[in-house]
């Protein structure tokens, strides 16, 4: 059996820090945390499924809350008891993937459905 290496865990100050790169997330009770505004019960399971299959592939699962307009992510690993590098790396690609919106960059060419078809979170744009 091999031996897993231990995970360093973040103190307070430190995950304080590393959220000023995840601006949507905060600390709470022990976790990082976020929620996302859906367009309905459609857009949420769209968006837990979406969480459920990078969490897989990572190997690193979430605690998912969801209703009909909101899924709220909650991590912390569970094997090191804190926060670790596992919890902001999966919290960056949820972050990435889940506020993708086809059409923001410029010359995407990928424009995605039109403003009125559009399903998934609610984005408020600046």
């Amino acid at each position: 059996m091999t031996e897993r290496k231990k995970e360093r865990i973040y103190t307070e100050g430190e995950i304080a820090m590393r959220l000023k790169t995840l601006p949507d997330w905060s600390f709470a009770d022990g976790h990082i945390c976020r929620t996302y505004a859906t367009r309905g019960w459609k857009a949420t399971l769209m968006v837990v499924n979406t969480i459920g299959h990078l969490a897989e592939a990572a190997w690193h699962h979430p605690d998912l809350a969801l209703s009909y307009g909101s899924v709220t992510v909650k991590l912390m690993n569970h094997d090191a008891e804190g926060i670790t590098d596992k919890d902001f790396e999966l919290a960056g690609k949820i972050e990435d993937v889940v506020t993708w919106q086809p059409g923001a960059e410029e010359a995407s060419a990928l424009t995605g459905p039109p403003e009125n078809k559009r399903i998934l979170i609610k984005i408020s744009q600046p």
